[in-house]
């Protein structure tokens, strides 16, 4: 067998035996096995591993027959005319299974599987059977220990795969369940902005009607005053009588005017606590972009955690420190999007405060301010 290269020809038999891997699911397993045998150096070693367990896992013929029918990738490693580019290839593998049959117990670790074998020694069928037997039950002892040290080592390495697979589960359902949160918070900001939004144009609508009542009361009041012009009778009666008036308006306009400054000075504690609603807002608004780095690096450690899965047993030590690091910031998340609920039901409370003040200052009798224009128009 000769495998064909861009410069020249390359001799081994592991490069088709790597393909049985990609063409059989359950051949992943020896392939492994084989890379993760200490002393293997050559090529020609892994290939003798390979096949002592694949005969001691009984599918010698399995595997080859997967082989045998991709003929087109076999065509990288051997001419055309090769004994396995023939139909004699695939009878050559249907006598394999008998092979079947033998609970075959190889060395497979300790053994030089890379150097080529010269001399066998025949010393062992010369002995006497006492001594023959006694030599097989120990390498057969021997084989049987390395056999269940292997399968040991899988059951092992199949228990941590999967111990790890269910922690990165946990951690994805964490972090949906923080994206869940971060969400309802933007959906809570949004409806305070849009109730600040609405008390706003409800401030501007009551000061719109504030002003359009002083300007139909503007007109009232000019209105009579060219009825008192173009009635000039009885005039030195009324004087008197408006001196009066004119007293009592002025208590008014004064009494008026203390209402106004205490209106005034209501306005500017509403348009103070805008501003607060304002500030506390934008302060959210960097709360949540720094929630939202926050997220972006529990998902950096996820990733990270994820391509270390693979890793030995002593990266499990630092895997287990980044898992805690991730819950410590979990707990850091989760108190903060508690806080900022508080917070918000603090703000809606204080709107809520706000509006019903509004309220009452748009309902109040306009009557005062209605004598205190009159008084200054006359």
């Amino acid at each position: 067998m000769v495998r064909k290269s861009f410069l020249s020809y390359n001799k081994t038999i592991w490069g088709p035996l790597e393909l049985v891997e990609k063409l059989y699911p359950e051949a992943e397993e020896i392939g492994a096995s084989v890379r993760d045998l200490p002393g293997l150096k050559t090529p020609l070693g892994r290939a003798r591993a390979w096949l002592r367990l694949a005969l001691m896992q009984k599918k010698m013929a399995d595997y080859l027959r997967c082989l045998i029918i991709q003929r087109d990738l076999l065509s990288e490693f051997y001419e055309y005319h090769a004994l396995m580019m023939e139909e004699e290839g695939a009878v050559i593998v249907g006598l394999l299974v008998g092979l079947n049959v033998i609970d075959a117990n190889l060395c497979v670790k300790g053994e030089d599987l890379d150097s080529q074998v010269g001399v066998i020694d025949f010393s062992m069928y010369l002995k006497n059977e006492e001594d023959i037997e006694n030599e097989r039950d120990v390498q057969i002892a021997a084989i049987l220990d390395q056999k269940n040290y292997v399968e040991e080592l899988n059951r092992q390495l199949n228990s941590t795969v999967s111990s790890l697979h269910s922690r990165v589960d946990s951690l994805e359902k964490s972090n949906t369940k923080l994206i869940e949160e971060l969400a309802i918070a933007k959906n809570n900001i949004i409806k305070l902005q849009e109730e600040n939004h609405q008390l706003r144009s409800e401030n501007k609508l009551i000061l719109m009607k504030t002003q359009q009542h002083l300007e139909v009361t503007k007109v009232d009041v000019e209105t009579e005053l060219q009825t008192y012009k173009h009635s000039r009778q009885g005039l030195d009666e009324m004087y008197n009588e408006a001196r009066r008036q004119l007293r009592d308006e002025s208590q008014l306009r004064q009494d008026v005017e203390n209402e106004l400054a205490v209106q005034v000075s209501m306005k500017h504690e509403i348009e103070l606590a805008m501003k607060l609603l304002e500030k506390d807002i934008h302060e959210k608004q960097d709360t949540l972009i720094g929630l939202r780095q926050q997220l972006e690096e529990v998902k950096a450690i996820n990733i990270e955690m994820y391509q270390k899965l693979q890793g030995s047993e002593d990266g499990l030590k630092e895997k287990n420190e980044i898992i805690a690091r991730l819950e410590e910031k979990t707990n850091k998340i989760t108190a903060a999007m508690r806080q900022l609920e508080q917070s918000d039901n603090d703000l809606l409370t204080q709107t809520r405060t706000i509006a019903m003040s509004l309220v009452k200052y748009a309902s109040s009798d306009t009557q005062d301010q209605y004598k205190l224009v009159k008084d200054i128009s006359f």
